[in-house]
């Protein structure tokens, strides 16, 4: 049986292509017979030497977001991919598994006293980053969080997603 998943993230700049490329891979390994759908691998409405528009490629990531059995999207950067938190919001709907990777550093050392105090004392000492409340909320409903790309295939295990046994991959 094959199992359908969505990559959402970014895809215009070459570090988000190129983590895009790292994420399918490692999935492609550990899921046997999936069809994993990665946007920018969709030339139809991302050769950007050619014309794709706004309705093309909305219906063309929605049908697939549509006929997926889970999600895994990559929430780093400054801010969530807004098209990300789009399709996040959107395969939310359908109450299937999202498993989103969030590999931000700034999540090291939660537990370090100092930067809380200094958070307290002074808001613009935030050494940490914020994520929109409602789409982790979203993620959270029905899905997990990871921290590295072998947790996320761990985690995608857990939730019974057909995985097989993966080598470690670098993050």
């Amino acid at each position: 049986m094959t199992t359908k998943g969505y990559l959402a993230n970014g895809l215009f700049g070459l570090g988000d292509r190129l983590v895009n490329e790292m994420v399918a891979k490692a999935v492609r390994e550990a899921v046997p017979d999936v069809d994993l759908y990665v946007p920018q691998e969709n030339m139809a409405i991302n050769d950007k030497s050619s014309y794709a528009n706004s309705l093309a490629i909305a219906g063309a990531d929605i049908e697939a977001l549509k006929a997926s059995d889970f999600l895994i999207a990559i929430i780093d950067g400054v801010e969530i991919d807004s098209g990300v938190a789009a399709e996040i919001g959107a395969f939310s709907m359908l109450d299937r598994p999202i498993f989103a990777l969030y590999s931000d550093t700034r999540q090291q050392g939660r537990d370090n006293t100092k930067k809380i105090d200094a958070l307290i004392a002074d808001g613009t000492e935030n050494q940490f980053a914020y994520r929109n409340l409602f789409v982790i909320g979203l993620i959270k409903q029905n899905g997990m969080i990871a921290a590295t790309l072998e947790d996320l295939i761990e985690g995608m295990r857990e939730r019974n997603i057909a995985l097989k046994e993966v080598q470690s991959v670098n993050t």
